[in-house]
């Protein structure tokens, strides 16, 4: 029965990114004792964007948990949730449907040494501690694995970074990535004696793509494939400016994968409900659609109302509340807008939120609806690294 399995792989020329089969039928199976929760990548695969699909603006505007941060710009790049189709050979066929995609504004005046743009993912620091890698060790070891794609063909430059004690670099390259192909990389990093991450739920991990570094932050001597002290002059070797001097040049990622072990193993894809919960640890928004329900509430006084929110998930951290086009309405009194928070009592897990309204519409102790009265109104909880 063995050896027909091992024939019916063979003559169907099956593979997978854990199993390698040899020409004499051997088949060589590499296995990890923790299948499931192995990527400690949240939202790898850009499947959510809760703040929007597009942006010109720096931070975290569009996928959530990833973001991009420049400096001497003359044009910001947009940032977008962007749709794959079957036109995306090799992610696509991997059962990807989005990537985190950045467009190049026009930076006529050059490519500036202080000039910088990179993408960046922030990862807590208990989640490292605690994810079985031994972290300290030489000899123990995490892979990292994406998909990359570039309108202009060149090596671009990456880097981990631990941000508890001292902080300590690991820089790698894509090596030469031909123009408008999708290419999956993946590189394999051994602890170091002088990483540390604290058990706690501050940032533990960088990991950064740089689309361009100037020479304020480079140097030709700089190594990669090695852990060093982390130094703003010394990030990356030096850079090519091909991609950030052409307008619209354009850069995506999907797949993004850290995991424990010394091999990619195939990307662990989650349920739809069990990754927008872990977005939501970080980022809980209400909105997008008219009259939709955002908090129930009671008012305190005739402009003054309690609003009461449960969050889905425990965040982070207390978040900071922010709002825009919301009202207050009860099933006998027509609705009154909300003008400001007056101010916000809320835990990880929830709270409540005292507003204002623009008239006196109701009594005091009157229940009422606090709704979004446009689809860009919104009711966000922001908790991120």
């Amino acid at each position: 029965m063995s050896q027909l399995k091992v024939n019916a792989i063979r003559n169907t020329s099956a593979t997978s990114d854990s199993i390698t089969l040899a020409s004499d039928g051997t088949a060589t199976a590499k296995i990890t004792n923790n299948l499931s929760n192995r990527n400690l990548i949240i939202n790898g695969a850009m499947q959510f964007a809760q703040r929007g699909t597009s942006s010109t603006a720096q931070g975290l505007k569009t996928v959530d948990r990833w973001q991009y941060g420049g400096g001497g710009l003359d044009e910001n790049p947009t940032q977008a949730q962007h749709a794959l189709t079957s036109s995306d050979t090799g992610p696509w066929e991997k059962g990807f449907r989005y990537s985190y995609h950045i467009t190049n504004g026009n930076q006529s005046s050059g490519a500036g040494s202080a000039d910088y743009l990179d993408v960046q993912h922030r990862i807590e620091a208990q989640n490292i501690a605690q994810s079985g890698w031994d972290y300290t060790s030489a000899s123990s070891y995490i892979t990292l694995s994406f998909w990359i794609k570039s309108s202009v063909a060149q090596n671009f430059y990456g880097y981990l970074r631990s941000r508890d004690g001292t902080n300590q670099r690991y820089g790698f390259e894509t090596g030469s990535l031909s123009a408008d192909t999708w290419t999956k990389i993946t590189k394999t990093i051994p602890g170091n004696s002088n990483i540390q991450f604290d058990n706690d739920n501050g940032e533990g991990l960088r990991i950064a793509f740089t689309a361009f570094l100037g020479g304020d932050y480079t140097a030709s001597g700089t190594n990669l494939n090695t852990w060093e002290e982390y130094s703003s002059s010394t990030v990356t070797p030096d850079q090519t400016s091909t991609w950030y001097t052409t307008n619209d040049s354009t850069l995506e990622f999907t797949g993004f994968q850290l995991e424990v072990g010394d091999y990619a193993s195939s990307y662990e894809f989650r349920s739809y409900g069990d990754e927008l919960a872990r977005c939501q640890r970080y980022y809980f928004r209400k909105g997008g659609t008219q009259w939709s329900h955002a908090l129930v509430g009671i008012m305190s006084s005739t402009t003054q109302c309690r609003g009461y929110i449960q969050f889905p998930v425990t965040m982070r951290a207390v978040p900071t509340m922010s709002g825009s086009g919301m009202y207050v309405d009860s099933e006998t009194t027509s609705s009154q807008d909300v003008t400001a928070f007056i101010d916000t009592h809320v835990l990880k897990d929830g709270g409540q939120i005292r507003m204002t309204t623009n008239t006196a519409g109701f009594g005091a102790g009157t229940p009422v609806n606090v709704g979004l009265n446009a689809t860009t109104a919104y009711l966000a909880a922001d908790a991120e690294l």
